[in-house]
């Protein structure tokens, strides 16, 4: 019954037409995004939906190149528990393969609130999102090439990885902090401290 539903509702045009009703729903008589982590609708599958790595989102192995389409369904994500994304609109949840972050943050703009630095980005899909205890970022370093992923948290568990000219921009921003007596190389927003790695460690890299 659920693969049912995957082929009759779930097509490209079915689901945006769900997506696009979910989205006129407003909170307390003003817009605001679908209020999905209070939906619980059935699970009726997976969709064959992907976003790869540089935001790109595909369906059925096409990129979907309507950017409003995009932004619809960038509006009903969810990120379980279970670690897997879901589209969720109030009558369904059909889950879609994220091969890095939903998420692509592609601009970074820098003022001063109470003497405080505050980090704001633009995600590919047009959210504004300041960096904050609410809104924290995260710094990984993978690879043979130990290279540098800082992810922001936009809503709920989702992220936006932070594009690479972007990342450039954000590390030049970084200083050193003690934290718990290790100094550290870090990052300020918002009056609040996120680290990216022992200072000791960037100095060995930037001696490499």
């Amino acid at each position: 019954m659920a693969g049912e539903t995957i082929q009759t509702a779930t097509d490209a045009a079915g689901l945006a037409a769900l997506i696009s009703r979910a989205a006129d729903q407003k909170a307390g008589g003003k817009p605001s995004l679908p209020p999905v982590d209070k939906w619980n609708p059935p699970f009726c599958g997976d969709l064959d939906m992907e976003i790869r790595a540089d935001g790109t989102w595909f369906y059925m192995g096409t990129p979907i190149g309507r950017q409003p389409l995009v932004r619809l369904f960038s509006t009903v994500l969810r990120k379980d528990e279970d670690g897997k994304t879901y589209l969720v609109t109030p009558v369904e949840k059909v889950g879609i393969r994220v091969e890095d972050a939903p998420f692509l943050a592609v601009e970074m703009s820098r003022s001063i609130r109470d003497g405080k630095q505050v980090l704001t980005f633009r995600t590919n899909v047009g959210d504004v999102v300041e960096a904050s205890a609410e809104h924290p970022i995260r710094f990984v370093i993978e690879g043979e090439n130990s290279e540098l992923k800082p992810y922001l948290l936009v809503r709920g568990r989702l992220e936006a990885l932070v594009s690479r000219p972007v990342m450039y921009d954000l590390v030049e921003l970084g200083e050193t902090v003690d934290i718990d007596g290790v100094p550290m190389f870090a990052i300020r927003s918002a009056g609040e401290v996120f680290p990216v790695m022992p200072a000791s460690e960037l100095e060995t890299l930037s001696h490499d």
